[in-house]
């Protein structure tokens, strides 16, 4: 029998991971969206751990590695949340890369707090993550009112015990620094404003800095570039800069070779995309907005450049009986656009390691294509750098059953909504599912919650009141 450890619960191999890129291990939330109490997304393996799929990642002062699971996936009725932990996540990122650049002692910090109570607007929002980055664990979080940061902090774990990067609160002193301070650390703190993280005004430092950067910039310039490179997330609405993104990215040799295979192991008959001329007025905008989705460049509102670009940007050849033809835009249908606008950005996951999100997965996408897309997260052959995927979807096909199942059970994620209108996020491991547990069929029947509770005599009177 093959020996294992144990740490909380928590099972790891002795086969560990060459990855030596970063992992995000857990997210938490409160008072974010539709998440009025505090919510927590891990990505930790556990006792339920698929074998083939969890990773062990070695981690600076521990004998013992960590588990991390390259995929999760979260389910859910429609306005149940589910779309909202990818939201909440992508508003910390946008909190960190954009409140020093993007703003002055004015400016609204990007706070999307509960609507659904009036104490919502009086209580602070919350983002915290437990990560690793090149080997070493750190814990990075804040806390923040619409003009004001109350609490930003990092630790970190250089030999496995907790050390302090740095703490700030609300009575706007100096921060404290941990041993990696040093004295050119105090102009930094003079650049902190109450409504910018110290972590933005880091990341701003080290852009073009030299030897003589503040040492604490130094230090946590990893860990902003950790944001800058993660969690960018694909959305139906910034599908168009998503496709001439992949479409661009054919100039390199290596690139154009991996999307054709993609392509074409979809089943699409697609074997060449060319990106179309554009005005330089418009292509200096469609610039912009992929330099933003691929995490170059900061926006306090990215969605203003990356969404609603039109999909008839680029032209895809299809294999017919006489050769390959070009075919318009307009004539693709959704799937193949929603593929297309895909590869891009999980190349660059695929390639950096990074942690990639997709809300709505399953949308115009058949569901062997689904569980493909899947498994190339989940496979060690073609995710050799421990990228992690985090996506939502209505489709229990990739619930199935054991010998079907796209997903560990400690991967499958719910939500449902409590009686405030506020979201509940937790996890499958919460009912200790058998391994062979028909997951998908049981979740239908409403077993596991996470689906919408329909009444038929509702739905017939409104078919009565439609039609009189």
């Amino acid at each position: 029998m093959a020996r294992v450890f144990r740490d909380n619960g928590r099972v790891s191999s002795p086969t560990i991971s060459s990855c030596t890129a970063s992992a995000l291990l857990s997210f938490t939330a409160r008072n974010v969206r539709s998440y009025w109490e505090e919510v927590t997304l891990s990505l930790l393996g556990t006792r339920l751990s698929e074998p083939e799929v969890v990773r062990e990642l070695a981690i600076a002062g521990n004998r013992s590695p960590v588990s991390v699971l390259p995929v999760a996936g979260i389910f859910g009725a429609n306005a149940s949340g589910k779309s909202t932990i990818l939201r909440a996540l992508a508003d910390m990122r946008m909190v960190v890369l954009g409140s020093f650049r993007q703003g002055n002692q004015e400016t609204k910090l990007a706070r999307h707090r509960f609507l659904l109570r009036s104490q919502g607007a009086e209580q602070p929002s919350s983002f915290a993550i437990d990560l690793i980055l090149d080997g070493v664990r750190w814990q990075y979080g804040f806390e923040i009112e619409d003009h004001e940061v109350l609490d930003e902090y990092a630790y970190y774990y250089p030999k496995g015990k907790q050390a302090l990067v740095f703490r700030r609160g609300r009575d706007h002193r100096a921060p404290d620094f941990g041993q990696a301070f040093r004295s050119s650390d105090r102009a930094l703190a003079g650049l902190v404003r109450r409504n910018a993280l110290l972590l933005s005004v880091a990341g701003a430092a080290t852009d073009g800095a030299d030897d003589e950067r503040p040492g604490i910039a130094t230090l946590i310039g990893p860990l902003f570039n950790w944001f800058r490179t993660n969690l960018g997330l694909m959305e139906s609405d910034n599908r168009g800069a998503r496709i001439t993104y992949t479409a661009k990215r054919l100039k390199s040799p290596q690139d154009e070779a991996g999307i054709i295979a993609l392509l074409q192991a979809a089943d699409l008959g697609i074997t060449k995309i060319e990106q179309l001329p554009i005005d330089p007025e418009f292509a200096a905008r469609l610039e912009r907005a992929l330099r933003i989705l691929n995490g170059l460049e900061e926006e306090s509102k990215p969605e203003q450049e990356l969404r609603f670009l039109p999909d008839n940007l680029v032209r895809l050849h299809h294999m017919g009986g006489e050769g390959p033809v070009p075919i318009d835009p307009e004539h693709e249908s959704q799937g193949t656009l929603a593929w297309v606008g895909m590869l891009g950005p999980v190349l660059d996951s695929i390639r950096r390691g990074s942690a990639l999100m997709v809300d709505e997965l399953d949308g115009s996408l058949h569901p062997h294509l689904v569980q493909r897309f899947i498994q190339l997260f989940q496979s060690r052959e073609t995710n050799p750098r421990c990228a992690q995927l985090i996506f939502n979807a209505h489709d229990p096909t990739v619930l199935g059953d054991s010998s079907q199942r796209s997903l560990g059970r400690d991967q499958i994620w719910l939500t449902e909504k409590n009686a405030d209108g506020g979201t509940m996020l937790y996890s499958m491991v919460e009912f200790q599912p058998k391994r062979d547990e028909a997951i998908g069929r049981r979740y239908l029947q409403g077993r596991y919650g996470g689906v919408p509770v329909l009444n038929s005599a509702e739905f017939d009177q409104a078919v009565d009141l439609t039609g009189s």
